[in-house]
């Protein structure tokens, strides 16, 4: 098999890593997209320096997702006045890091980190969230 020409390919942009999780987050199953009913998915660069210390991150390339609202686990099924939407945050340049420093797509490593950041605030187990990977291809 032959090589991509890497020379002409740049790293993805905010808005094509977006698209990347849109069509990630469209191949996951049925069922698991339907309890993210509303989950906005937003890319940056970098978390913020307010997340940053909330998480108690050392450096701004060890988060790579966060999951921010209230999920099933929390009792969140209803909407309160006010609320913002449950947002999926994901973070470019962590995220590409990343990728360059292990064995797996770009794609793969987008499913893997949005269907955990949702599927931990839903209360599903490591095993739960392995399988709806696996279905998502």
């Amino acid at each position: 098999m032959a090589s991509p020409d890497w020379s002409s390919i740049a790293s993805p942009s905010l808005a094509e890593m977006e698209a990347l999780a849109e069509a990630a987050f469209a191949r996951l199953p049925e069922e698991f997209r339907a309890l993210c009913e509303g989950v906005v998915i937003r890319v940056e660069d970098f978390p913020d320096e307010e997340t940053l210390t909330e998480m108690e991150c050392e450096t701004e390339f060890d988060l790579l997702g966060l999951f921010r609202g209230v999920g099933l686990a929390q009792g969140g099924e209803m909407m309160h006045t006010g609320q913002f939407p449950n947002m999926v945050w994901l973070y470019r340049r962590p995220l590409l890091d990343y990728w360059a420093e292990h064995e797996e797509t770009l794609g793969h490593l987008v499913t893997h980190v949005l269907v955990h950041e949702i599927g931990h605030h839903f209360g599903l187990s490591d095993e739960d969230m392995e399988e709806i990977e696996r279905r998502a291809g």
